[in-house]
């Protein structure tokens, strides 16, 4: 993803007293939506485009010869004004006929009766797209509704676009979504909008951005990527040029101001738009020119509470722990939460165990309450039964017994039953932040728990029998937040050697947030790599992520992020005409992509980029040329085919005349001269010994054509030691000869980011195991070692390009 290194200065001259006055007017109306009219008066005001001239013939009022005829040129176009019926066109509510009086009256009489007969025909067929305002009615009862709502016909100015080829109208809109609050999108526009942004390929139709994170600079270099620019712009065969890159930066721009004044995160926003489109967008002798316009748009709400995230420390790195629901007769969720405590080696004269009617348990001190408490805990863990939460929650903020709490029971939200009672205690705990007490904060509910290495301690209830963990303290440079639980413990349990720092288990957000503990770890300067598993955000929560990913990029750190739940972009009855053709699921990606975060597609990719954040954190990234090794063939061909994808484009460095001349000399010396080639991918042939891989590798890191390397290890290779015999055999891992003894003797001194393959089974996982132990990233396969480290790269350039751009502002 290219950006350029400074935004063009685009001067903007928006009338905002003008748009108060039509969101004003159309308020006191009753109506939280614009008329088609009342959005092209919008879009004049905010200077960027030149909408079509309009009059609009009121139903009930005869139209004088003088009207009709007002607009200029030979034909003008006739749409119905109804606030339900969007798709204009479906139910012959556009007409385009000549400027004659007789003419439009007639088309202007026949729409009147029609078009209520035909949108009601429609709703009876496709039931889901029946507007509220007409659920319940059919038939007669329903055409007179939609005859009522009819405020008249619009006859609007016939501009005759430039081209009508495929691909020479745009989409452009706004919309305030729930999660990451105003969006901007543009892609391919017109009737046929909602099957192209199905049908490309992931940027091509449409693309979408939160305008809080771009500029009209910005989005205009995401735009530039997508199949509507190529056409606007004339680079495909046969076309021409339509339209300016100035006009498209200045409409962009334009929109973004717009957003970002209306926004939900506006303070002082008088209205906030809900969804502002036009669509579509022609171009007649290099003017952009609105053929259709929506705008819908509401009051402003009051502005959500913020949490207390400084409290997060007592979370991660407590003095003092206290548990709620520990059983001295049986292993439940609570006895376990204690037993790990103590394994993970935390202080048992810290450990408090609340539980009267004794005075310690296992060498523990058991309190009756919590207001015996000398002073407030760091980290108070409650594991009991969801039915008696309410009661500890009010007990730990009665007696301010704690700084942070992690709340365990599930049956908080995720059912109904549950939901009024996660929502009593969220209400709960609002109310004593806005009476001034600041903490305590709240992880979970139906948390499994925090596990945090650098604070010595383990909380989930996993066992340690069923979740061995890697104690002790060793260099560990990243963060696991995981809204689900499971999703967190599986992934270490299948790949152990991703072993984090924290291991962060969000569950169902009452009170903490993903943003929340995303924003707490940019701040902690022995954090260098964050791995994220989202299954939703809470309002605006989203936002608040990205802002947070952002700031992580800024400080240097890597950001992996994987979204569940990705189904496809939602119908309903009037998403398939607004802006919401970004569905959510695009919207987070683009968001977060944007923002500077790697974005995984699928569990696989999120291991392995979370891994190769870990251990290539420190190697600097100077492009995307890649070095290629194999013994094999077919990981050669792998490799390559995998060199390109949808969010990355790597392709084969091309050796120097040193480079190539020195691995001539490899191959000679190791009698393979006549084999292969000097050339990539590098055929190290299955007859290469381990000191030809490792030659090869400091070849490639030395040459300046070279930016990272992929190494094939393949275990069954004859020429390779890779078994587990005595030391003394030559075959073996552990001998002096083996690439398992050779590499991690340079791992440390390489310059450049390098990724190795081992695809074999399990006979050969304690020879993966030492490449492992001694940092070094080793991925199961070529295709998918290739396809991480590209885009690992990819977002590694765009990171470097982000923090320019500050640099470059700043100075």
């Amino acid at each position: 993803m290219e950006i350029r290194k400074e935004e063009l200065p685009v001067v903007l001259n928006i009338n905002f007293q003008e748009i108060d006055r039509l969101f004003g007017q159309a308020s006191q109306e009753g109506r939280n939506y614009l008329f088609e009219y009342e959005a092209y008066d919008l879009i004049r005001n905010i200077g960027a485009e030149t909408p079509p001239k309009t009059h609009l013939i009121v139903k009930g009022v005869v139209p004088s010869d003088e009207e009709l005829t007002a607009l200029p040129g030979d034909k003008v176009v006739l749409k119905i004004v109804s606030p339900y019926i969007l798709h204009k066109t479906e139910v012959s509510g556009v007409k385009v006929v000549d400027k004659d009086p007789s003419k439009i009256r007639s088309a202007w009489r026949r729409m009147l009766y029609e078009v209520p007969e035909n949108y009601a025909v429609m709703i009876e067929r496709n039931p889901n797209h029946c507007p509220d305002g007409y659920k319940g009615l059919e038939g007669d009862a329903l055409r007179q509704a939609v005859s009522r709502d009819i405020k008249g016909v619009l006859m609007v100015q016939f501009m005759p676009p430039d081209s009508e080829a495929f691909g020479n109208e745009m989409i452009v809109g706004i919309r305030n979504t729930r999660e990451f609050g105003m969006v901007i999108s543009a892609g391919l526009g017109g009737t046929d909008t909602e099957l192209y942004a199905e049908r490309f390929r992931k940027g091509q139709a449409i693309v979408a951005a939160s305008t809080v994170m771009t500029g009209g600079m910005a989005f205009f270099e995401l735009f530039k990527q997508t199949i509507s620019y190529k056409k606007l712009a004339g680079l495909t065969r046969g076309q021409r040029r339509i339209v300016t890159d100035e006009q498209l930066i200045e409409c962009f721009a334009a929109l973004i101001e717009l957003a970002n004044r209306y926004s939900p995160t506006n303070p002082d926003a008088p209205f906030v738009i809900e969804e502002l489109e036009y669509n579509p967008f022609a171009f007649s002798d290099y003017l952009m020119v609105p053929l259709d316009g929506l705008a819908k748009f509401s009051s402003p709400g009051a502005q959500p509470a913020g949490r207390p995230i400084s409290q997060i420390s007592g979370l991660l790195k407590p003095e003092s722990i206290g548990i709620v629901g520990v059983s001295t007769t049986r292993v439940n969720f609570g006895r376990i939460i204690l037993d790990n405590v103590l394994l993970a080696g935390f202080p048992k004269e810290k450990v408090f165990i609340l539980r009267p009617g004794m005075d310690s348990f296992e060498g523990v001190a058991c309190i009756p309450d919590l207001s015996s408490l000398e002073s407030p805990l760091d980290l108070l863990v409650v594991a009991v039964p969801s039915a008696k939460v309410p009661d500890v929650v009010e007990e730990v903020l009665t007696h301010n017994a704690a700084r942070s709490v992690i709340l365990i029971p599930g049956g908080m939200g995720e059912t109904e039953e549950s939901k009024d009672r996660a929502a009593a205690i969220m209400d709960r705990i609002g109310q004593s932040r806005r009476d001034g007490n600041a903490g305590p904060v709240f992880l979970g509910a139906n948390s499994v728990g925090v596990l945090s290495h650098p604070g010595a301690f383990d909380t989930l209830f996993i066992p340690e029998e069923k979740a061995p963990k890697q104690r002790g303290k060793r260099p560990r440079n990243a963060a696991f937040i995981s809204q689900s639980g499971a999703f967190m413990m599986t992934r270490l349990s299948c790949r152990p050697e991703l072993d984090p720092a924290y291991l962060i288990s969000i569950g169902n957000q009452n009170d903490l947030t993903i943003g929340d503990v995303m924003t707490y770890l940019t701040e902690d300067p022995e954090i260098q790599v964050i791995g994220v598993y989202a299954e939703g955000f809470k309002d605006l929560d989203g936002l608040s992520f990205s802002k947070a990913v952002r700031k992580a990029v800024l400080a240097g750190k890597d950001v992996i992020f994987y979204k569940a739940g990705r189904t496809p972009e939602g119908k309903t009855a009037t998403s398939g005409h607004t802006a919401s053709l970004a569905g959510d699921y695009m919207v987070c990606e683009s968001c977060v992509r944007q923002s500077g975060g790697m974005v995984a597609q699928n569990i696989a990719q999120f291991e392995d980029l979370f891994l190769l954040a870990q251990r290539l954190h420190s190697k600097p990234v100077g492009g995307n040329r890649l070095a290629l090794l194999s013994s094999a063939g077919f990981e050669a061909v792998a490799m390559a085919d995998s060199l390109q994808s949808d969010d990355y484009r790597m392709k084969l460095a091309d050796f120097s005349p040193s480079a190539k001349e020195s691995l001539d000399a490899i191959l000679a010396a190791n009698k393979l001269s006549g084999l292969v080639e000097a050339k990539n991918p590098f055929d190290a042939t299955p007859a290469g010994d381990d000191a030809l891989h490792v030659a090869a590798l400091e070849v490639f890191d030395k040459d300046p054509n070279v930016d990272a390397t992929v190494l094939s290890i393949c275990p069954v290779s004859p020429g390779l030691a890779t078994l587990p015999l005595d030391p003394e055999d030559p075959r073996s891992f552990s001998a002096p000869n083996s690439i398992a003894v050779l590499l991690p003797k340079i791992a440390g001194n390489l310059t450049k980011p390098l990724v190795a393959i081992a695809d074999a089974g399990h006979d050969y996982a304690a020879y993966v195991k030492i490449f492992m132990e001694h940092q070094i990233a080793v991925i199961p396969s070529a295709d998918r070692a290739v396809s991480a480290l590209g885009l690992y790269i990819q977002n590694r350039l765009y990171a470097e390009s982000i923090r320019e751009n500050v640099l470059l502002k700043s100075e």
